[in-house]
């Protein structure tokens, strides 16, 4: 194997490999209140990074149409795929399904992407972060929730973010730079902090509800590479577009599926036996997706 390959591969993972392991450390450390510090992330500096990367008049969101569409069908059909295989498993559906169907595109997708391609494609991460979400907070939590109203998902901040950004990029204004600097360096705080919660989180893992987490761990991923390489098929994306779209398939449950899962009372210590031995296991996952696709 190229040995520039696995350099680069090794300079992806490391950094993210360490903010969580901070994370971890000070969990295990201070045992800080996780609810205050997500909410504040997701309420103000995610919100704000989406924004000003819409709003950045650079950034073509007009192209982005065929990956978000994309980014869609990776999270719709990863869920169908794996419909008929949680009917002959022992796991009710509410429970399995969702973590399978939303990956960790926010704390680990994001970073990730940044790391593997650059910058440019930060527009791209971004979107695939709104596309989850979006279907996250409608369909996700209708899934477990059917008495969900959809007015919910627009008074989210994100979606909020999202609406004022494409607006200023559709009408073509701009933001002073005495706006755009500060928006900017709070919504850069999203990111490492994401990592770093997500290493925290990690303190808090149970092996008690293992095999749903292994068969989370495996099928998670699995379902959305060959969904990803399915899309490819069809769309025919560039072929940078296509390996991100790979990553993104390649990504494990979302901390969020705990979280919702902990809201409605659907089976939460088995979600957080998914989502975190999910992400443990992607410790080997990702790094061998980035051998093939870097």
């Amino acid at each position: 194997m190229d040995q520039s390959i696995l350099e680069r591969v090794f300079a992806t993972v490391f950094p993210l490999v360490a903010i969580c392991a901070i994370g971890y450390g000070y969990g295990r450390w201070r045992k800080p209140d996780l609810k205050l510090i997500n909410q504040i992330n997701m309420e103000v500096f995610v919100p704000l990074l989406v924004f000003v990367v819409l709003a950045d008049q650079s950034v073509p969101i007009g192209h982005l149409g065929p990956i978000a569409l994309a980014a869609a069908v990776v999270v719709l059909g990863s869920g169908l795929m794996l419909w008929p295989v949680v009917a002959a498993l022992p796991w009710s559906s509410k429970t399995f399904l969702p973590p399978m169907m939303f990956n960790n595109v926010g704390n680990m997708g994001i970073p990730l992407i940044l790391l593997a391609f650059g910058d440019d494609f930060l527009a791209i991460a971004v979107v695939f972060f709104i596309v989850e979400m979006t279907l996250h907070f409608s369909l996700g939590v209708f899934m477990i929730n059917p008495k969900m109203r959809l007015i919910s998902l627009l008074q989210q901040p994100v979606m909020l973010a999202t609406i004022a950004g494409c607006a200023f990029a559709v009408t073509g204004i701009g933001l002073p730079s005495s706006v755009h600097i500060p928006i900017d360096m709070l919504g850069q705080i999203c990111i490492p902090l994401m990592l770093f919660t997500l290493g925290i989180r990690l303190t808090s893992i149970e092996f008690n509800e293992w095999k749903i987490g292994l068969v989370g761990a495996i099928l998670c991923p699995l379902s959305g590479i060959i969904v990803a390489v399915g899309v490819q098929q069809i769309l025919q994306l560039p072929n940078e577009q296509y390996a991100v779209l790979i990553v993104f398939g390649a990504l494990p449950p979302a901390v969020l599926n705990y979280m919702v899962a902990e809201q409605f009372q659907q089976e939460p210590k088995r979600v957080a036996s998914i989502v975190l031995i999910g992400n443990l296991m992607a410790l080997i996952s990702i790094p061998l997706t980035l051998t093939f696709v870097l």
